[in-house]
């Protein structure tokens, strides 16, 4: 008896290391210290020395139930997108630019080529969000997950000078609401979604006019990251008053923790375009609307205040980073929380 016929292949794991180094070297930063293959990841502080009151800002998450849709089609190169979006997006609302990021899979069997597919992803999202993939884990776990499917999740560190956290303490009646389009279903509610749609190879890969492509890939488009679009609204000299990343509880648990005591938030429906997989989802699911609202994010990925007189300056901002704004609300006095109307 040996670990290999235990079900865990040590020389599959070193395989995957090699394939996976290509991905991981253009995400690498000049602070990063070290290679791959260390026991731990080294990054210096040198990229946040001469800030004030430099403040560590973490975030972490995982894929969820997503993961299920991916291994139907056997397409594992975006999950690593999501992975990273719902870290990096939540440390980026706060104010901070991520630094790193470190993932964890953990599979029934280690195949390198879909290992090394999966990281890929997670790669692209550390392009786009500024980070550096500076370690991760594999974990081999035969006997615990089917030989076919894994999990994926992972951790991400940022930095911001205390005097720029985002923190809602400013926020006055009459600030204005701006919301980032979203890509779709990003990577919150498939528990629902896998309720109102058949978990099929069949059903997934069947094209929808209404939707403009197979449904299987209109679900799996990777969860957009907003770091860029928050940098250049700083960048144009815009403060933003406070944020919120909607993910899982939709409208209704997430955009209220971006509020202060005394404030409220007002959204109007129509003010922006959502997309036909919300209404899709709807009606198979015979969904009602405030379900819908409080499960998915309609549309709008980030929502985010600011003054009056910024919002032409923010909306400019937001486009230059190829992100589409829609001013999709107000700032009220009142009882915390939102009303969508």
């Amino acid at each position: 008896m040996d670990y290999k016929k235990a079900g865990v292949d040590i020389e599959a794991g070193y395989q995957s290391v090699e394939l996976m180094k290509e991905h991981i070297k253009k995400t690498m930063r000049p602070e990063v210290l070290g290679g791959i293959g260390g026991f731990s990841g080294g990054f210096s502080m040198d990229a946040f020395k001469e800030m004030e009151h430099p403040t560590l800002m973490s975030g972490t998450d995982g894929v969820g139930t997503k993961l299920k849709l991916a291994f139907l089609l056997d397409k594992h190169d975006t999950v690593g997108i999501d992975c990273v979006a719902m870290c990096v997006n939540d440390i980026a609302c706060a104010g901070a630019e991520p630094l790193f990021f470190l993932d964890y899979i953990a599979c029934g069997k280690n195949s390198p080529e879909k290992i090394a597919q999966i990281v890929k992803g997670v790669a692209d999202g550390c392009t786009q969000s500024g980070a550096a993939l500076i370690g991760g884990e594999t974990a081999e776990m035969p006997g615990f997950y089917p030989e076919d499917e894994y999990d994926l999740a992972g951790f991400a560190v940022g930095v911001a000078d205390q005097k720029n956290l985002i923190n809602g303490e400013k926020l006055a009646a009459g600030d204005v609401l701006i919301g980032m389009a979203s890509s779709g279903v990003h990577s919150n509610g498939f528990s629902l979604v896998r309720k109102v749609f058949p978990m099929t190879k069949e059903s997934l890969e069947t094209y929808y006019e209404e939707l403009g492509g197979a449904l299987g890939d209109v679900l799996l488009a990777p969860t957009k990251i907003y770091v860029q679009a928050l940098k250049s609204i700083r960048q144009a000299g815009v403060t933003i008053k406070a944020c919120s990343h909607i993910t899982g509880g939709g409208f209704y648990e997430n955009i209220p923790r971006m509020l202060r005591e005394g404030v409220r938030a007002v959204v109007k429906k129509d003010s922006y375009p959502v997309p036909p997989i919300f209404g899709m989802l709807a009606r198979e699911g015979d969904i009602e609307e405030r379900m819908m609202y409080n499960t998915f994010n309609m549309g709008l990925g980030m929502v985010l205040a600011v003054d009056a007189a910024d919002v032409e300056k923010a909306m400019e901002a937001i486009r230059a980073a190829n992100e589409e704004p829609y001013v999709v609300g107000s700032i009220e006095d009142g009882e915390k929380g939102v009303t969508i109307c």
